[in-house]
């Protein structure tokens, strides 16, 4: 506010011949004068363009301190009361000026109020001029002005000095002789500002003090009441933000001293206009104090308030606040029925504007939940048919009743409220229209996202009508055909949820008719595969390789979706195909060992795909001999799983057809097993070693077994082919050791059985090769060596004799290798004992003839010693009647041909073990009395022979 300078007629100075103000004064005083007045005058000229100087305001105020003390001349005090005067009309100018030219202006609001605080102090110097009325009260004015400034500007010292300086003017005052009506109100004004800047610099108690004192400032005037009051109020709601209940109680302490003042306030009012004034006042405190009662859920007291506001004078108070208090305190209570009449009410009270409802509206909802879903859908259809609703009100409706919880019967509830309200026609219908284009997206977001929500906790059926209604604001048009499609495509998600395939098939077919890509080529295979239609599934993979966006990452996809449907040759079809990308040299998102292994994972969980499983191996070995098996299978410990996974299964597999007597399948995957197994690993030579010796010897083992399923021996590449594998077995097994006890590190030595398994299938190889003599080195190296025992050797003896391409020497060495270390042992085992004497009788009777009579027949006296001091029944019965009938029965020939001497050396044999035998009694007697007959004709025989030479 510009303020006028003075010019009363008594303080006019001459300005034609008389003497100036500045005449008679010290030289030092006009100096000083001259500059501030050259001050304020380039205070009045400065432009808006300029900057104001910084040291102004410090020039200023320097000046001001060298003319004090001030001499007493009333032409001085006059001149400087002036210049304060032309000060602040130019501040207001500057100030002006930089609200004009705002943000262009060069001008700082605190150098303006630094000026304005100069004029200040300039006016409190020159105070005392004679003739100027209540130089105080102006002079505090300016500070109060100047103070207020400052506070705006959140100087808040600077404020506080002002007004201090102001009050210190106006406190010698008799405020009962105060008849001006500026004068009252500066008064009250200067105590409300400097409670107002105690407030803000934390004093609240001075703040407090100050307003009080200020009730003795009122005059009786409606408009100081009003200023108090408002005062009053603004502390009340400033301290409301804290939501703490000591700033509740706080508040409405203040509020009730605001109330107070307006009733006290209403009985002094003399205008009508005064009187409206101070009675919304009262009406707009007490709706904060409703509110405050609201925030600390004293609900009771908002009814009670509420009902006071409603039951005023004047038709009550009908502000659009008081329904929304009223329901939310019915609300506290629990009261829902008493909240929703509050709700409805609103609806035909057409003074309620739209953010009022809206947010009773959501607050209603918060506070009944789900149960007032159906409500909340309600009052908003009607009050669509009272007033206008624009599509942000629905937006906020919606997105309220959706709420942030997902999941659960509340969520379903929601979900179909909200779809019903959603497409209501005259709800669609707000959102027609390009002017509404903004918020139709918003719509069809926040549907969509909580349709997503929904989705993902799995209630299909909820989420696909949602997904329904938020296609209602997807127009129709060309721009907006993806986002139909993918809303189409979702569609087709939720019906494959529910297993709705048919409809699935439907939405999917629109949305390629729209959009065609990969994704709806993906979603037609999933149906096929729910549909168990397998064939189509495998076809529908060649389909999507076809899609101008395909990536061979939906092949992936497609197996775990198959794995997941159980549809075990899907899942391989689709890994099948992904193999076909690896030789293209793009880079893809899996490595080839990876999906290799998966192939063979899921072929190997269903019976029947050996062949299958084989291939795929062959390939893995094949590629990392190719690329080499670091590059293949990774490096590391990464590399090294791989490695042991390919080796391991392929172990396994072996193992498993060779159960299933598939000895070919078996020799297949024990060949391969050696081939991983070659691929060696950091630190684990030995050990592969034992498993590439163990994996050939089974190999060699199954390809001999499979010649029992063919029609014909093995053909003579096959028996080259075991012989090479055997050979290199065999060089391996002469550099590792072989387990000699049972608690032996099985993971690098070699058990004596694969030692005992290498000789059986050399020497079986070496038969077919027709190679006796290597036949003969094998068996004795491997008796010579820790893996040998007694039972080896049998086996071997026995496989000697009985096989079609028989070897009496190995046999007969082996045999007797093994009846050597049996009679050695503490314990013989003499059922095996038995079965080998029997056995090398046998090998000597066929392979030697009756050349060897003697050889044979120290075998049976070998068996009868044994006998001699054996336990009854400890050499096997059956055995031993064996070889008694066997020797008596072998003296049947030289009997015939009169070799006596033979004949009796054999019976003398099986009469021996005869006696040893138990229940070969009667045969003992009756060979008994024949060999005592035929000694008496033999003495009598010899006796006629002897006779007849003497008579010759």
């Amino acid at each position: 506010m510009r303020i006028s300078e003075i010019s009363t007629s008594e303080l006019r100075q001459p300005t034609d011949g008389r003497q100036s103000p500045l005449q008679g004064l010290h030289h030092q005083h006009q100096q000083i004068l001259s500059l501030i007045e050259s001050k304020v005058k380039q205070t009045e000229i400065q432009q808006p363009a300029n900057p104001l100087p910084d040291s102004l305001p410090s020039e200023l105020h320097q000046a001001l301190t060298q003319l004090t003390p001030l001499p007493n001349s009333s032409s001085l005090k006059l001149h400087l009361w002036k210049l304060s005067y032309r000060l602040w009309n130019a501040c207001v100018d500057l100030s002006n000026a930089a609200a004009i030219h705002s943000p262009s202006s060069k001008f700082s609001a605190e150098n303006i109020a630094k000026l304005r605080h100069a004029a200040a102090d300039m006016l409190f110097v020159a105070i005392d001029v004679p003739g100027v009325p209540s130089p105080a009260i102006k002079s505090a004015f300016f500070y109060y002005k100047t103070g207020v400034i400052w506070h705006e500007l959140r100087s808040f010292d600077l404020a506080f000095t002002c007004f201090e300086k102001a009050t210190d003017l106006v406190a010698k005052l008799d405020i009962s002789d105060t008849s001006d009506a500026r004068e009252r109100k500066l008064l009250l004004d200067l105590n409300i500002a400097r409670s107002r800047t105690a407030w803000e610099v934390s004093e609240r108690n001075l703040a407090l003090t100050l307003l009080s004192r200020s009730k003795s400032l009122l005059f009786g005037l409606s408009d100081h009441y009003k200023a108090l009051a408002n005062q009053y109020l603004a502390f009340a709601k400033s301290v409301l933000p804290t939501n703490e209940t000591h700033g509740f109680n706080e508040a409405l302490k203040l509020m009730n001293e605001a109330l107070d003042i307006c009733e006290k306030g209403t009985s002094v009012a003399i205008t009508r206009e005064e009187a409206v004034e101070i009675k919304e006042l009262r009406l707009k405190t007490l709706r904060f104090i409703s509110a405050v009662h609201l925030q600390k859920g004293e609900f009771e007291s908002v009814i009670k308030c509420v009902r006071v506001l409603r039951e005023s004078c004047d038709g009550g108070d009908n502000h659009a606040s008081l329904p929304v208090l009223a329901m939310k305190a019915w609300l506290g209570l629990g009261r829902y029925s008493e909240a929703e009449k509050e709700l409805r009410d609103m609806v035909v009270n057409k003074g309620i504007p739209e953010s009022v409802w809206l947010s009773a509206l959501e607050a209603y909802f918060q506070a009944a939940g789900t149960a007032g879903a159906e409500t909340a859908k309600g009052v908003f259809l009607g009050l669509l048919g009272r007033c206008h609703v624009s599509a942000r009100a629905a937006i906020r409706v919606i997105h309220r009743m959706i709420g942030d919880g997902i999941g659960g019967e509340g969520s379903r509830i929601r979900g179909k409220v909200v779809a019903e309200l959603a497409s209501d026609e005259r709800v669609v219908a707000l959102f027609n229209g390009e002017a509404a284009s903004k918020e139709r997206r918003a719509m069809h977001a926040i549907l969509w996202n909580c349709a997503s929500d929904i989705f993902r906790s799995k209630d299909y059926e909820t989420s696909a009508e949602m997904f329904e209604k938020s296609m209602l604001y997807i127009p129709n048009d060309i721009e907006n055909i993806i986002l139909r499609a993918k809303g189409f495509r979702i569609l087709c998600l939720c019906c494959l949820g529910m297993s709705q395939l048919d409809q699935a098939q439907e939405y999917i077919n629109e949305a390629d008719k729209l959009e065609p890509n990969i994704t709806c080529a993906f979603l037609k295979f999933k149906i096929y595969l729910q549909k168990n239609d397998h064939g189509s599934a495998i076809n529908q993979i060649q389909a999507m390789t076809t899609c101008l966006d395909f990536t061979p990452e939906f092949l992936s996809l497609s197996a775990h979706e198959a794995v997941a449907c159980h549809a075990l040759p899907v899942a391989a079809a689709s890994l099948s195909n992904f193999l076909n990308f690896y030789s293209s040299g793009k880079p893809m998102p899996t490595s080839e060992v990876v999906v290799l292994r998966t192939l063979v994972t899921i072929l190997g969980q269903e019976l029947g795909n050996e062949a299958d499983i084989l291939k795929f191996l062959k390939s893995t070995h094949i590629r990392a001999s190719e690329l080499g098996s670091d590059c293949f299978f990774g490096k590391g410990e990464v590399g090294r799983r791989e490695k042991n996974w390919f080796a391991v299964s392929s172990w396994n597999f072996g193992t498993k057809c060779g159960k299933e007597k598939k000895f070919e399948s078996c020799a297949a995957f024990f060949k391969l097993a050696a081939g991983f197994y070659s691929f060696m690993f950091e630190g684990q030579v030995e050990e592969n070693n034992v498993m590439i010796c163990k994996s050939l010897i089974l190999t060699v083992s199954a390809i001999i077994a499979s010649e029992k399923g063919k029609n014909g021996p093995l053909m003579d590449a096959e028996v080259k082919d075991a012989a090479e594998l055997l050979d290199k077995a065999g060089k391996m097994l002469n550099s590792l050791p072989v387990a000699t006890q049972p608690s032996s590190d099985k993971i690098s030595t070699i058990e004596p059985d694969l030692f005992f398994m290498h000789t059986l299938n050399a020497y079986d190889i070496q038969g077919r090769l027709n190679n006796a003599q290597s036949q003969e080195l094998l068996v004795k190296s491997f008796a010579s060596s820790k893996a040998c025992n007694a039972k080896y050797l049998l086996q071997i003896g026995l496989r000697a004799s009985e096989d079609p391409r028989s070897n009496p020497e190995v046999a007969a060495f082996a045999l007797n290798e093994c009846l050597s270390a049996l009679l050695s042992s503490s314990s013989p085992d003499y059922q095996d004992i038995a079965l080998i004497i029997r056995r090398l009788i046998v090998i000597a009777s066929i392979h030697k003839g009756d050349t060897d009579d003697d050889v044979v027949i120290d075998m049976y006296k070998q068996a009868y010693r044994m006998m001699v001091g054996l336990k009854e029944g400890e050499y096997p019965t059956e055995e031993g009647k064996w070889l008694a009938m066997t020797a008596w029965n072998r003296a049947a020939l030289p009997v015939r041909l009169g070799q006596i001497d033979v004949a009796k050396k054999w019976m003398n044999a099986g009469l021996e073990i005869a006696q040893k035998i138990v229940g070969m009694e009667t045969y003992r007697s009756c060979m008994e009395d024949f060999v005592s007959s035929f000694e008496e004709k033999f003495n009598v025989q010899n006796m006629g022979e002897s006779r007849a030479q003497m008579v010759q």
